[in-house]
C-alpha cells in the first residue's frame, strides 16, 4: 500500500480524502488530497494554510467536523473567521443546510467524472490535478451553457 493511502476506521473508507474550499459560486479555489488516516482538522489546517498563501479569506464556512481548536486556530494564526454550520437542532435525517450545500454540490459535480468516482490514481499530486481538470471542464460548461464537448449525431449513410 503507497504512504499516501491509509484507512480511516472512523468514517471506514481505505484511500484517501479529499479536501477542497469553493467560493460562493462553487467555483474550485483550493483542493489537497491526503491519505485517510489524516484526520478531518490536520487536513482542514493544511488546506486552510494553502487558501492563505493564495489569497487571505477573512470569512469561511465549514462542517460541523471541523470544530473545536481549528476554530482558534484559524482566527489566530489566519485571520479568518471560521463559521461552523450545524444542522438545526432535533433534525432527523437529510435535510439541505445553508452554505454547506455549495461544497456538497461541488463534490457532486467532481465525483460525475469517472477518474474521480474511484480512486484510481496512484499520488496525491495525480489526483488534485485530475480534480483541478473536472474542475475546469464544470467551469468551461457553466460559463459557455452548454456542454464543454459536443457529440454530433452521426447518420449511416
Amino acid at each position: 500500500m503507497p504512504l499516501s493511502r491509509h484507512r480511516d476506521n472512523g468514517k471506514k473508507i481505505n484511500g484517501r480524502k479529499r479536501f477542497i474550499v469553493t467560493d460562493t459560486l462553487a467555483l474550485l479555489l483550493v483542493v489537497c488530497v491526503m491519505a485517510a488516516s489524516v484526520q478531518d482538522r490536520d487536513g482542514a489546517k493544511t488546506t486552510l494554510l494553502s487558501l492563505y498563501l493564495l489569497t487571505p479569506v477573512r470569512f469561511v464556512y465549514a462542517d460541523a467536523g471541523f470544530a473545536g481548536a481549528l476554530v482558534e486556530w484559524a482566527r489566530r494564526v489566519l485571520a479568518s473567521t471560521l463559521d461552523i454550520v450545524r444542522k438545526a437542532p432535533g433534525q432527523v435525517g437529510f435535510a439541505v443546510i445553508a452554505r454547506r450545500w455549495v461544497v456538497e454540490r461541488s463534490l457532486a459535480w467532481l465525483t460525475g467524472h469517472r477518474r474521480l468516482a474511484r480512486d484510481y490514481e496512484r499520488h496525491p499530486a495525480t489526483a488534485e490535478a485530475m480534480i483541478r481538470w473536472a474542475a475546469i471542464n464544470g467551469m468551461a460548461r457553466l460559463t459557455r451553457g452548454t456542454p464543454a464537448t459536443c457529440q454530433r449525431a452521426r447518420t449511416l449513410a
